[in-house]
């Protein structure tokens, strides 16, 4: 463990809960497939994971996610502050090209064919990338999800250049519009990457939204997806 973050956790402690005694803490850096950090309580200790691209951070960093983990486990107001100096650390170039890295290198990415029973993701995404890109985009790895989920229509993933796409669309009751309107907006991400704006994250950057509404069938589609 890192000299010092034991008492940085210890004192930031003191700080949220000044009249309860301090449990046992257990703290190591873990080999996340991303910059993930976990907090758990068990049988009165304090088990504390932290992501190892964080092992050098800077101490004020440490004590920011000592304040945010520490705040969630007791379910304390998190300081502005400290989420602010936190997110604007991951979110520096250094430690996103870190964690891409480890995404690809640690990450295990299950992917299905882009061929589904009803509808072909390759063909979709050729055809609109002819229709509103000028076939500029090269085309990422193309996936239906692995389970019929309806909380996450669809997503892109830089780290494994892949769209994958929720498995509920690939059905002959799912207008085509529908569908294209889910890939077209994961194609601008493409096309729109994220962005820090000081310490937030821009994903739907208002270029992406404006570009978003040219899609023809927008109303359309969402209206659709309201009654999933």
């Amino acid at each position: 463990m890192r000299e010092g973050l034991l008492e940085i956790f210890q004192e930031t402690y003191r700080e949220l809960r000044p009249a309860a005694s301090i449990p046992e803490l257990k703290i190591e850096f873990f080999a996340f497939a991303n910059v993930n950090n976990t907090i758990r309580l068990r049988n009165g200790r304090l088990l504390v994971r932290l992501s190892d691209l964080l092992e050098g951070a800077p101490e004020a960093v440490l004590r920011a996610i000592a304040h945010i983990l520490l705040a969630k486990m007791y379910r304390r107001p998190i300081d502005r502050g400290y989420a602010a100096r936190y997110r604007k650390y991951v979110a520096s170039h250094d430690i996103v090209r870190k964690a891409h890295l480890l995404r690809q290198m640690r990450g295990r990415k299950r992917l299905r064919p882009a061929r589904g029973h009803f509808y072909d993701l390759d063909a979709i995404f050729e055809e609109l990338n002819t229709r509103f890109f000028h076939g500029l985009l090269g085309r990422p790895r193309m996936s239906w999800s692995q389970t019929k989920t309806r909380r996450t229509l669809g997503h892109y993933d830089p780290a494994h250049n892949a769209i994958i796409i929720s498995r509920v669309f690939d059905h002959f009751a799912v207008p085509r519009y529908v569908l294209e309107y889910i890939v077209y907006h994961e194609m601008l991400h493409l096309k729109h990457p994220v962005r820090l704006r000081g310490t937030r994250r821009c994903v739907h950057s208002a270029e992406f939204q404006a570009e978003e509404k040219l899609f023809p069938h927008m109303a359309q589609a969402n209206a659709f997806l309201k009654r999933l």
